[in-house]
């Protein structure tokens, strides 16, 4: 089996505002859109399917479901500190300010308007102690 492409496919009750921040926010561009769903793409992240809660192209046990306990993280190769700086410019909601962990993990999690959680990630060398 050969994957062309790895897409992560989101319930949400607002298919727009999460279009919006994806797009605004986080560099996404729109590929298709439609009543009650989105596709985005980005040439260099997975890309995402947005569908609204209650559409009947979903199976009936998923409708009424939605995005939650999911953390979508996006690894960045340095610049961390300064994204955190200009989402929150931006007056993007960020949950989980910027910090280090003792692995080497640095992150911040931001969360769009329909509570999907987006997590940014850089590798930094562990402290040793």
């Amino acid at each position: 089996m050969q994957f062309t492409t790895s897409t992560v496919s989101l319930t949400v009750d607002d298919v727009t505002a999460s279009q919006e921040f994806f797009t605004a926010h986080l560099g996404y561009t729109v590929r298709q859109a439609a009543d009650g769903f989105a596709s985005l793409t980005r040439d260099d992240a997975v890309d995402i399917v947005l569908l609204a809660r209650g559409i009947e192209v979903l199976p009936p046990e998923q409708r009424d479901q939605r995005a939650g306990g999911l953390i979508l993280a996006f690894t960045v190769a340095s610049g961390l500190q300064e994204q955190e700086k200009r989402l929150r410019d931006a007056g993007v909601q960020i949950t989980m300010p910027l910090r280090k962990e003792p692995w080497g993990e640095c992150l911040f999690q931001v969360t769009d308007p329909n509570g999907v959680i987006v997590q940014f990630v850089e590798w930094a060398a562990p402290e040793h102690g």
